[in-house]
C-alpha cells in the first residue's frame, strides 16, 4: 500500500463517528447528523460520499410514528433495539428502501431516519446507481437523494445493511462532515412527512433540513 493510501485510511478512521456520537436522543442526533457525511464503499472498491441535509427524529415506544410505538418488538423493528449507530433499513411500499440511524442505548428504540443528501464524491458510481445521465444530473442536481427512497437508491442501501454497526462496518459509516459547512447553511425544523395518521406527534417539528443562505 503506498503512503498516500495510508494516509487516506488513517485519516477516515480518524474523522469517522463513534459510539459516542451515537449516545444522545433521536432529536438531538437528527440535529447533529447534519452536514455529516455518509460513505458508501461499493462491491468493486468505488466510494460514494453524501453531505446529509435532511433528518427526521421518531422517538421510540412514545411516538404514534415510530415503529416502535407502543414497545412493538418484531422482528423488522429489533435493530431500533440495538445500541446507538446500528442501522436500520426498512423496505415500504413494496418498492422502497428507507435507511435509518439508531439513536441512544441498548433497548430505546428511537431512531433517525436520512430523509435526504447531497453526493459529494462518486459522483459517476451514483448517478450508475439511480441509472442517470450525467445530463439529467446537471439538469436537476438536488434530485438525485433529495429523498429517502432516492438516497438509498443511490447509494445501493438495501436490507442487506440493515442492524450493522455504523461504527465499524467497512461498507457503510458516518463522518464528520466540512469545518466550516454550518456557517454556510440555516436548518429549520417542520412536522415529519407522511405521518398524519400518528395523532398529536404529527404536528411535531421533528423534520430537519440544512437550507444554504
Amino acid at each position: 500500500m503506498v503512503a498516500g493510501n495510508v494516509g487516506h485510511l488513517r485519516q477516515s478512521r480518524e474523522a469517522r463517528l463513534g459510539r459516542g456520537f451515537f449516545a444522545t436522543d433521536a432529536e438531538t442526533l437528527a440535529r447533529a447528523l447534519l452536514g455529516t457525511h455518509l460513505i458508501r464503499v461499493m462491491e468493486d472498491g468505488s466510494t460514494i460520499r453524501v453531505r446529509i441535509n435532511e433528518t427526521e427524529a421518531y422517538n421510540g415506544v412514545e411516538d404514534r410514528a415510530s415503529h416502535a410505538f407502543g414497545g412493538r418488538r418484531t422482528a423488522r423493528t429489533e435493530p431500533m433495539y440495538g445500541r446507538g449507530g446500528t442501522s436500520y433499513v426498512y423496505f415500504t411500499y413494496g418498492m422502497h428502501h428507507c435507511f435509518n440511524v439508531v439513536a441512544g442505548g441498548v433497548d430505546e428504540p428511537a431512531a433517525v431516519l436520512i430523509r435526504g443528501g447531497e453526493v459529494i464524491e462518486g459522483l459517476g458510481a451514483a448517478l450508475a446507481n439511480r441509472g442517470w445521465t450525467r445530463e439529467k444530473h446537471a439538469a436537476v442536481p438536488a434530485g438525485l437523494a433529495d429523498g429517502p427512497a432516492k438516497l438509498c437508491r443511490t447509494l445501493a442501501i438495501d436490507r442487506s445493511l440493515n442492524a450493522i454497526d455504523l461504527t465499524r462496518d467497512p461498507t457503510l459509516r458516518l463522518e464528520r462532515g466540512d469545518r466550516g459547512w454550518h456557517d454556510e447553511v440555516s436548518v429549520i425544523s417542520t412536522p415529519r412527512i407522511g405521518v398524519d395518521y400518528a395523532g398529536e406527534w404529527a404536528a411535531r417539528p421533528l423534520r430537519f433540513v440544512a437550507r444554504r443562505m
